[in-house]
């Protein structure tokens, strides 16, 4: 019986110290790897940074990571030391790198316009004021945009009022009607403290089908906006519903 249990335990330790071994060639054969490709540390976003965003954002959104130098880009960044005072020219998506052409001073960031996404088109639509986040929107911001039709828009389900988050993170190209009115504040100073008047136009830069969907919502349902960037959260499309809005 001993002999047995002995020879058990034997097997047991055997086969911990082979994955142990095992797990150990594979790190050194990886390092090994990384070396032979002469690996050089550049900067790579890891957070979401809004175009126009400033240094500091975007200090706090990347980090230094080890990158074989076949892979490297010409410009990438090694640090930041000489970006002080500089904005993102565009949008900083995670696990690119940090290129030099990225970071631009306010002044050569023109803010009236944006690169449209290669592909994508652009289409506008009018709202009133509260449909667009009270107007504070501006060129460059991602909106979510939600269809909302009194009929509903599901086959082969009832006819009853639905409204879904359908387009999300939509890039905004521009925004015409943002004036703003009397304040309902003492505090004049303060840019939260004015009420927009009249229509907004605004333009989103978006794929074929879905400009479809936003000019088929705009004659024949209603329009939403969201202030929504890129990382917010999205839980994907749900449709409310009277009998599902509660809950």
């Amino acid at each position: 019986m001993k002999s047995r249990m002995l020879a058990g335990v034997a097997a047991v330790g055997l086969a911990i110290i082979g994955a142990v071994l095992m797990v150990t060639y594979a790190q050194g054969a990886d390092q090994r790897a990384m070396k032979d490709m002469e690996p050089t540390g550049v900067l790579v976003v890891t957070k979401a940074v809004p175009a126009g965003s400033s240094v500091d954002v975007v200090k706090a959104s990347v980090t230094t990571q080890q990158v074989p130098a076949t892979a490297v880009s010409k410009t990438a960044l090694k640090n930041l030391d000489d970006s002080v005072g500089k904005v993102a020219a565009a949008d900083l998506v995670p696990g690119e790198q940090l290129l030099a052409e990225r970071l631009v001073t306010p002044e050569a960031k023109d803010d009236s316009t944006v690169k449209v996404p290669t592909g994508f088109q652009q289409v506008s639509f009018q709202l009133d004021p509260q449909r667009v986040v009270g107007g504070r929107i501006a060129v460059g911001d991602h909106v979510g945009i939600a269809l909302s039709f009194k009929d509903g828009a599901d086959k082969g389900k009832p006819a009853v009022e639905t409204t879904q988050m359908t387009l999300r993170k939509v890039l905004v190209t521009n925004v015409q009607g943002t004036s703003q009115g009397t304040p309902n504040s003492s505090d004049t100073k303060t840019p939260n403290s004015s009420t927009p008047t009249g229509a907004i136009i605004v333009t989103v830069a978006v794929s074929d089908v879905d400009a479809n969907k936003i000019i088929f919502t705009s004659i024949n349902g209603e329009l939403w906006l969201t202030k929504e960037p890129l990382d917010a959260t999205d839980s994907g499309p749900a449709t409310a519903r009277k009998d599902n809005v509660y809950k």
